[in-house]
């Protein structure tokens, strides 16, 4: 990777203090304090989380990390070199989970935590040279993996007008998709954030341009959960994740071991949407009808949810660390095997 945009993820870093969000909550929750056991960051980042679960775990813990971004898995090593035996970095999306967590599981297993952090990181919004905000002027990318075809110019280049509409509408949740697909589409070719930022903001009305979010904050989100196929990834990548850990020991009296748990913070309602019908099919008992007087299925929970809901941060970790204010953290812990849910879809 080039020194200057190493250096810009640095500088990045040391102006805004990272905090990973919720992790007090998320180390009580994955931490394994004794024992051999496998943990798995799917979106390592910068190693915030990672770094802290290895700090909280005992020393026969091992941490796989993933994250399809070359310049965030140099960075979370440089962060995870005082855990270097510890942990192993993989350059693949947590879509490929099931097959780059079987080596380590077979050696160091159980597998007993599986973290997706989603969304953007707070690295690449602050790295102009990617794209990802209208900040500062640069070209309209996008790529969690810069080396992945179809940037969001591309994208805008090739969509026609109405499925443009759809995206904005269904990923940004935008509510005049509509008006900005029509005036992307009589402007284009766009090859700059600010050119699209532009062309945003004066589709919109003039009261939607104040006295709150920049109006082309849903868009970009939009454009870029469909760049990276977000949705869709952590969709597959979830049955996996339930497949990979280890359920509980049960003894006559319950569980005698802790399952193996699966920890979702999202930023965005789609993923919230996938992870709570994802839990919510993993935890139901009996799926017979109604008005059956005995259970004829056999189906039995898979996880037991230790989240009421969503768990959203506190007041003070929103005012320390402003990515917070949308985060909802949702965690379960598997207790059985047995057939897989479907998975929700990607949007």
């Amino acid at each position: 990777m080039p020194a200057d945009l190493m250096d810009s993820w640095e500088l990045a870093m040391d102006a805004q203090a990272h905090s990973p969000v919720a992790v007090d909550r998320v180390v009580e929750l994955l931490a394994v304090p004794a024992g051999p056991g496998v943990l798995v960051d799917a979106t390592v980042g910068a190693a915030g989380h990672a770094a802290a679960l290895l700090a909280a775990s005992g020393p026969d813990v091992r941490l796989v990390g993933f994250d399809r971004d070359p310049a965030a898995l140099e960075l979370a090593g440089r962060r995870l070199a005082a855990y270097r035996n510890r942990a192993r970095l993989v350059a693949a999306g947590y879509d490929e989970l099931a097959d780059h967590v079987a080596e380590t599981a077979a050696a160091d297993g159980p597998v007993l935590g599986v973290l997706y952090d989603l969304g953007v990181s707070s690295m690449q919004l602050d790295t102009p040279e990617r794209g990802f905000s209208f900040r500062a002027d640069a070209p309209l990318d996008m790529r969690m993996d810069p080396g992945a075809p179809g940037t969001a110019a591309d994208l805008l280049d090739t969509v026609d007008e109405a499925e443009l509409a759809r995206i904005l509408k269904v990923y940004g949740e935008e509510r005049y998709a509509r008006r900005i697909a029509a005036a992307i589409v009589r402007v284009r070719p766009l090859r700059s954030t600010r050119a699209l930022a532009e062309t945003v903001a004066a589709a919109v009305p003039a009261s939607a341009r104040y006295g709150g979010p920049h109006p082309a904050t849903r868009t970009f989100q939009a454009l870029r959960i469909v760049v990276n196929a977000e949705l869709d990834r952590f969709s597959a990548s979830l049955p996996q994740a339930l497949a990979t850990v280890a359920p509980a020991a049960m003894g006559a009296d319950g569980p005698v071991s802790r399952g193996g748990r699966i920890a979702v913070l999202s930023y965005h309602s789609g993923e919230d949407r996938i992870a709570k019908r994802f839990f919510a099919d993993a935890a139901a008992g009996c799926v017979c009808p109604p008005g059956f007087p005995v259970c004829v299925c056999g189906h039995q929970p898979l996880v037991r949810l230790l989240t009421r809901g969503a768990e959203r941060p506190g007041a003070d970790e929103v005012e320390r660390n402003p990515r917070a204010r949308s985060a909802k953290l949702r965690v379960a812990e598997k207790v059985a095997d047995g057939p897989l849910p479907a998975p929700g879809p990607g949007g």
